[in-house]
């Protein structure tokens, strides 16, 4: 198991030396740096803790002050640990970059997907309207809540409500190309989340 954070830059296309066309995301990838290792004795299990993305000090407290500057860094925006890997080959304070992943590699992506906002049956859950003729009087309601005989609304019933702003994982996406310079990596399909936000890029799991 190995992973790496980064921010979602968008969206674009790349040609394979056959000629197709394959649609990408661009990921900036890392640097990353490892804030904190964690073992069975201290904590009861073994992982890295990683951060990413730079967060001023005027706006980060005393103890992620303390925390970031054991491993010779300033405060981070985004972390996150990873557990299952081997802590003999990280340090506090290295860093982590794009080329912890190579060409031809499958990852799964979380992201937070876009919120939505409060929506109706219809759009949170592809219900069908009702009949939109004048007399209908009834277009775009939830439905039924079920039989009065529960009194109550069953779990699981398909009401409006706030729709997005999840955790999302697409799992077994390729990497098409890795930019060591810049950080940067192409995943092939699309991934969770709006541009610019915060995502976490591990090894697939079931590959």
């Amino acid at each position: 198991m190995k992973g790496i954070l980064g921010k979602k830059l968008g969206m674009t296309q790349v040609f394979t030396p056959e000629g197709n066309v394959l649609p990408v995301t661009v990921i900036e990838a890392g640097p990353c740096v490892v804030l904190q290792k964690k073992d069975v004795e201290n904590d009861g299990y073994e992982a890295i803790q990683v951060g990413f993305a730079d967060k001023k000090e005027k706006r980060s407290n005393k103890p992620e002050q303390g925390h970031a500057k054991k491993a010779n860094t300033t405060p981070k925006r985004y972390i996150k640990e990873y557990r299952g890997i081997d802590l003999s080959q990280y340090e506090v304070g290295q860093e982590l970059k794009a080329d912890l992943f190579a060409e031809g590699e499958f990852v799964d992506v979380t992201g937070i997907s876009k919120g939505k906002g409060f929506t109706g049956t219809i759009k949170r859950w592809g219900q069908s309207r009702g009949p939109m003729s004048h007399g209908s009087r009834y277009h775009r309601g939830p439905g039924s809540m079920g039989s009065i005989q529960a009194n109550r609304v069953p779990k699981g019933k398909h009401l409006p409500g706030h729709m997005g702003a999840e955790t999302v994982t697409i799992q077994n996406l390729e990497v098409v190309k890795v930019d060591a310079e810049r950080n940067v990596i192409l995943v092939k399909g699309s991934i969770p989340g709006a541009k610019n936000s915060f995502i976490n890029i591990k090894s697939a799991i079931k590959k």
